[in-house]
């Protein structure tokens, strides 16, 4: 599907080819989260998720140059620069080896043996008694329990702000000045920045057993990082700035994704997850049409910059209501924490 996308001739064959690649891609994100809950522990989930998420800015960060050198393979073949960008057979090559070494579960691996197999699976099903996951008779149903579009409605500004920030990313850089491979490599720095939350956040989640204080840090973290952003004038403070925004972003995506896999086990979790993502990726329509719009309005992307603050405040708000909502039949009512202190 995207190599078909290098072969579009005019609006209508893009949004064909646009729907079939975005269709492609819905299953391959909430698949792998699904997946991730059949092997993991919930306390160990926030640093597994972080590892594979690493593949997010590892991917921005190698696209910016890359996408400056095959820009300028404009002519080569007969074929444009944008062309080029979509030509190739990486993830086709993978296909087999994920078929034959990725296991279902840990009931059909052969490097684990028995005794090693039925811990795995005790410990992920105390998770799943400890946390009171749901699992629906009908799988469908997840799509209607209001946690499940609780959490969608969550997700949405990490996803927006991503997507508007990484697409819009390139055209703050251009203003530094430079050629196109120039702004491709500097355009890579904050997704480092976001690689080290990535490494760093998601364990730190994990060992203290908190996922919506680190999200309300990174959420603050975010907002200034997006404020200085927009409000300094030197290239350097303003690059700076953004690798502090990079930093928040991607480490609140890894631990977001630790929620879902606390409230659901099984096909519930592969409905919910699958909707949250869906939900989520408007983020990927809004967050970059919206900046636009804002620059044809004011002329800069400084007001796209507070608008993306905007978000992240929204987000900030929508942690303490989750918290509120979620999980507050974890936390003992005062007379509950009397009668345990009357009890000793």
């Amino acid at each position: 599907m995207t190599i078909g996308m290098a072969f579009v001739q005019g609006p209508h064959s893009f949004y064909v080819m646009r729907f079939l690649l975005g269709a492609a891609e819905a299953g391959f994100f909430p698949g792998v989260l699904y997946y991730i809950t059949q092997w993991f522990p919930v306390r160990h989930r926030g640093k597994i998720l972080g590892l594979f998420i690493l593949s997010q800015p590892i991917a921005m960060m190698i696209t910016g140059p890359v996408s400056g050198g095959l820009l300028g393979m404009d002519g080569i073949l007969g074929l444009h620069g944008w062309q080029w960008l979509f030509i190739g057979t990486p993830a086709i090559l993978l296909t087999w080896p994920v078929l034959r070494w990725l296991p279902d579960g840990p009931q059909q691996v052969k490097w684990m043996d028995q005794t090693e197999k039925d811990w795995l699976t005790g410990e992920l099903k105390k998770d799943l008694e400890e946390y009171g996951q749901t699992r629906h008779g009908n799988p469908l149903h997840a799509l209607k329990d209001k946690r499940v579009l609780l959490l969608a409605l969550f997700y949405l500004p990490v996803t927006l702000s991503i997507y508007g920030l990484g697409l819009w990313l390139p055209t703050l850089i251009k203003q530094f000045g430079g050629s196109d491979l120039t702004t491709g490599f500097v355009s890579s720095v904050p997704y480092i920045f976001g690689i080290i939350g990535l490494l760093i956040v998601p364990r730190s989640s994990d060992r203290l057993n908190d996922r919506y204080g680190h999200l309300a840090v990174l959420y603050v973290l975010g907002a200034i990082g997006l404020f200085c952003s927009a409000w300094l004038t030197l290239p350097v403070a303003q690059l700076a700035a953004l690798c502090v925004v990079a930093f928040a972003l991607f480490s609140c995506t890894a631990v977001f994704w630790t929620l879902p896999g606390r409230f659901f086990a099984g096909a519930s979790a592969a409905a919910g997850i699958a909707l949250i993502n869906s939900v989520g990726n408007l983020g990927g329509y809004i967050g970059p049409f919206v900046i636009g719009a804002l620059k044809e309005i004011t002329g800069s992307l400084a007001s796209g910059l507070y608008f993306l603050l905007g978000v992240m405040v929204f987000g900030l708000l929508l942690t303490g209501i989750v918290y509120h909502v979620l999980e507050r039949k974890h936390v003992l009512p005062v007379s509950d924490f009397a009668a345990s202190a009357k009890a000793r």
